[in-house]
């Protein structure tokens, strides 16, 4: 499953896990496959996609301006949660067959 090859590879870097598939209540909110702890405090919002073949561009073009509005969406209803919400930003982790791709800071909060 990509995920947990995603999942295995951040924490050989040294990520901690904090939650896995955090959605959102009700319909039309969000999803964020992996939330992750990196060793200096940052809360990391991670995006796995995973992709057969390059065609149609590939795993990264599948991340387009509405699928980042619902991942931003849902990471802040996660950080709602929290007392203090801490440095945050959001990964991408690419699974093609040419191997697996880590994008840190992949994209922005808008």
């Amino acid at each position: 499953m990509a995920e947990d090859r995603a999942l295995a590879h951040l924490q050989a870097a040294g990520l901690r896990l904090v939650t896995r598939n955090y959605r959102t209540p009700g319909r039309g909110g969000g999803e964020i496959d992996l939330v992750m702890r990196a060793p200096d405090g940052t809360l990391v919002f991670v995006e796995v996609r995973s992709r057969a073949s390059a065609s149609h561009g590939g795993a990264a073009a599948s991340i387009g301006s509405a699928k980042q509005r619902r991942i931003v969406f849902a990471a802040r209803h996660y950080l709602l949660r929290l007392p203090a919400p801490p440095p945050c930003r959001f990964d991408v982790v690419l699974l093609e067959p040419q191997g697996l791709q880590w994008l840190q800071g992949a994209f922005d909060a808008h």
